[in-house]
């Protein structure tokens, strides 16, 4: 049993992951947030399990919830559905414009951030150049967003209620964004243009429920470059 100071009222939950997933950490701390007690089963994504497979047969990826034998997919639908379903410690806001605001923030990490960085680590040349400049553009407007919503009273996103929706989507920058750039080879972090994004990074990597699920660099680096090696191994054999 993993995680949790509130012992689950509703019955089993269940989380399928890998421990190098983003994705599945940003369950994690949402699970945590929460206090909620789950189960935690690692996958071997070379040898999926039957039980992932069933759980998600579009995609047969992590993460995956099982709630009352109920499985969800996907890390944002999943984050949602937890805040819906345990009313304490909210993740997102409770006004709705700041909720659509915050589900927007999160769709533009996700498409702007999040998956270019991705298909950084694993192309080269002119492609990684093109997804390099545009994950300096997505970095300019996060931080743009940073230095007004945070200052010394407002750490994170989340605003008054503290780590909040945003906070835990855009969380995974904190630890794997560094592992990447050393892998890839290219460079997208510099606390002189991004102040304040550097120090919504510091303060978030304090958070005792995150910083404690937080991998070791060497690891996701040792990870991440098989990663790459493998991607353009394949590419290199077309």
């Amino acid at each position: 049993m993993a995680s949790g100071s509130v012992a689950d009222q509703e019955g089993q939950v269940m989380l399928l992951g890998f421990w190098f997933s983003a994705f599945v950490k940003r369950v994690e701390w949402a699970l945590k947030l929460k206090g909620i007690e789950y189960d935690y089963v690692e996958e071997d994504l070379t040898n999926k399990s039957t039980l992932l497979l069933t759980s998600n047969p579009i995609h047969k990826k992590v993460p995956v919830l099982i709630h009352n034998g109920n499985p969800i997919a996907e890390s944002l639908v999943i984050i949602e559905y937890i805040d819906e379903t345990w009313k304490q410690n909210p993740i997102l806001p409770q006004d709705p414009y700041e909720r659509a605001m915050a589900r927007f923030w999160a769709n533009f990490i996700e498409e702007k951030v999040t998956e270019p960085t991705g298909e950084a680590l694993v192309s080269q040349g002119e492609q990684q150049e093109k997804k390099v400049k545009e994950l300096k553009e997505a970095m300019e407007v996060v931080e743009g967003e940073a230095k007004a919503k945070l200052n010394k009273k407002t750490l994170f996103f989340g605003g008054g209620n503290g780590v909040g929706y945003v906070d835990i989507v855009l969380g995974w920058t904190c630890n794997w964004m560094e592992s990447i750039e050393e892998v890839g080879g290219f460079k997208v972090l510099d606390p002189e243009s991004q102040p304040q994004f550097h120090k919504w990074m510091a303060n978030v990597r304090e958070v005792p429920f995150i910083k404690t699920t937080l991998e070791p660099k060497e690891k996701l680096v040792e990870f991440f470059r098989m990663v790459r090696q493998d991607r353009l191994g394949l590419v290199a054999n077309k």
